[in-house]
């Protein structure tokens, strides 16, 4: 299937998942409070902590799904590596299991500061986020074969449907029979079953039929050793760099300042619902282009994706960093708390936007099967946030560690795209630069800061997000006239 349909598809998918993921966050917080969603926070962040147990094995899952569509693998050796990866899952889902469970008193007593909350309640929480976070690491194997096999539409559809199962079945449950937090994660563990069978079947229709049946083999991990354990140290530092700031106030602030943070978080993550499409579209294309050594067709790939993914990228974090307290406001209907996160939100949106540049070229060293430059990198940016955070969070709060992921993201596209370019495309930086960064920011800027400036926004929420829509639809095709010419 063609990279335009895959990214179409990806946009509606995924923007219909990140809706449904932020869309009821006012009416999780209404019913569970502040603290109970700091509880949903942390989840996510033991999430990506758990992320370190994948050891890289899924992207190179995906990798080697698009290599196989080039002809580089058999239907029996690409079985085997499949069947393989599902053992090491399973293993990796029950000890997920355990490990929460286990330490779940230990958390809800010693970590998290939760104050309204039952502790008995906090422990059974913690002890339920391990189901959820075992079966989302499962399906991590099949949601990366069918992309890697270009099935991205049947994804996208799928994923849209449990989205909607898993968000607002769990608003339902809340409001109509009043299930707590304890529900809530119930019914979020139920869906993420369902759909990792339903990913599961999938899968294994659309790889052909073997000689013989699918086995663990350690032959199939061994020829993918070197590219996933680049893989493995790559996602253990970036983990370090991306949830560092959130693992210190989940200890060092109080468990509603950190839900404060996390609902910033999440609104300027809501800007990865704009790189993911793209990178998730361009990714195997890019692993065939090098595996078939069509260089022309790859530096022209790589420079249509990077400049696409800056036009509806940059504009939108310049919305949301212009116009941060008004967004905040609509999302959650409560003035003094969009006033309270707006600083944290202008923060986190700059960040997110510099490393959302980061991913066509990340993207594009994975398809060279060259993992060694991001550990370099990561290696020195730790060295670097990880003091810069330990000094500005006891001082400044949150917004210090905003700070911090801001100015290493900043770095990341000033530096780290300079010595890629030079091994990967030497002499087509500067296009990059140009066409993927300075135009659309240069001119998303001026028209964002003109509109503030000269538009006052109504008092009511619906009309507030109606402006703010159209203000970013003006600023976006602004970019992308730009863009055009």
């Amino acid at each position: 299937m063609s990279l335009k349909i895959n990214t179409i598809a990806n946009y509606l998918g995924q923007g219909w998942v990140a809706l449904m993921g932020l869309a009821f966050v006012p009416l999780y917080i209404r019913y569970l409070g502040l603290e109970a969603w700091g509880l949903v926070g942390f989840m996510a962040l033991l999430q990506a902590w758990f992320a370190l147990l994948d050891m890289g094995l899924s992207p190179t899952l995906s990798r080697e799904m698009a290599r196989f569509q080039a002809g580089a693998h058999s239907a029996q050796s690409i079985r085997d590596l499949l069947r393989s990866l599902e053992v090491i899952y399973g293993v990796t889902a029950v000890v997920i299991i355990g490990i929460v469970w286990f330490t779940a008193p230990w958390l809800a007593s010693h970590w998290l500061g939760a104050n309204s909350l039952d502790p008995a309640t906090v422990v059974q929480a913690i002890a339920m986020m391990g189901l959820v976070l075992a079966s989302r690491m499962v399906e991590q194997v099949y949601r990366g074969s069918i992309q890697g096999l270009h099935k991205q539409v049947w994804l996208n559809v799928a994923q849209s449907l449990l989205a909607t199962f898993r968000s607002a079945g769990a608003v339902c449950l809340l409001a109509w029979y009043g299930v707590g937090i304890e529900g809530f994660f119930w019914w979020q563990a139920l869906i993420s079953v369902v759909g990792l069978v339903i990913l599961a079947s999938r899968t294994y229709r659309w790889l052909p039929r073997a000689e013989r049946n699918s086995k663990f083999s350690l032959d199939s991990l061994y020829r993918i050793k070197s590219f996933a354990g680049g893989m493995a140290v790559t996602t253990l530092l970036v983990l370090c760099l991306t949830q560092v700031d959130k693992v210190l106030l989940s200890t060092l602030v109080s468990l509603e300042d950190f839900g404060r943070y996390s609902l910033a978080a999440s609104a300027a993550g809501a800007l990865y619902m704009l790189v993911s499409p793209i990178v998730s579209a361009v990714s195997p294309r890019l692993t065939e282009l090098v595996s078939k050594t069509e260089d022309l067709t790859l530096i022209a790939t790589y420079h249509r994706s990077s400049q696409w993914l800056g036009v509806v990228l940059i504009p939108a974090a310049l919305v949301m960093m212009v116009f941060a307290e008004p967004l905040l406001f609509v999302w959650t209907g409560d003035s003094s708390l969009a006033e309270q996160t707006g600083p944290l939100l202008r923060l986190l949106a700059l960040g997110t936007m510099c490393n959302g540049l980061m991913h066509v070229p990340y993207a594009a060293q994975l398809a060279h099967g060259w993992t060694g430059f991001a550990v370099r990198m990561n290696v020195v940016a730790v060295c670097l946030i990880v003091p810069s955070i330990l000094w500005a969070v006891p001082r400044f709060g949150a917004e210090g560690a905003a700070w911090a992921w801001a100015a290493l993201n900043m770095g990341y596209v000033i530096v780290g795209v300079h010595f890629m370019h030079f091994r990967l495309f030497p002499g087509e930086k500067w296009n990059w630069y140009l066409n993927s960064v300075a135009k659309p920011l240069g001119a998303g800027l001026l028209v964002s800061l003109t509109l503030h400036q000269g538009v006052i926004l109504p008092n009511t929420r619906i009309a507030t997000a109606v402006t703010i829509l159209a203000i970013g639809l003006l600023v976006i095709l602004s970019v992308y006239q730009l863009h055009a010419n």
